[in-house]
């Protein structure tokens, strides 16, 4: 059975820092495209950041590009996700997830394109 769980989430204040970790059991993802979406209360859920197979292209939505890095570990079969600079606006349930195809040289932003999901963790900014 594969499983993705996500952690390290919490409740911080703005301009602090965390860091998620999701780490994926029952199969390898060595060769999928990793991601993390984020949806917060009453909006769709949208992507936040990508890394290809090997961590050599990674991809961000514009609002965290500076603040965010996406890293992956594959020894590990887990991806991360670093926050700095926090802000109010990053509220929302993170979720992990692996690209449903093998062609892990690219980061697709698709929900879609996405077939194993963690189950979430929150991550909440107050002013």
């Amino acid at each position: 059975q594969v499983q993705l769980v996500e952690s390290g989430g919490g409740l911080v204040k703005t301009g602090d820092s965390l860091r998620l970790s999701c780490v994926a059991s029952g199969r390898t993802f060595d060769r999928q495209t990793r991601a993390w979406f984020r949806q917060a209360p009453g909006k769709e859920r949208e992507f936040v950041a990508g890394i290809s197979r090997t961590g050599g292209r990674t991809y961000y939505m514009d609002s965290v590009k500076g603040r965010f890095t996406i890293s992956r570990d594959n020894a590990k079969n887990t991806v991360y996700l670093q926050m700095n600079s926090l802000k109010p606006e990053d509220t929302a349930v993170y979720y992990c997830a692996t690209d449903r195809t093998n062609f892990g040289w690219v980061v697709r932003t698709t929900q879609s394109d996405y077939d194993y999901w963690g189950q979430g963790t929150q991550v909440t900014v107050s002013s």
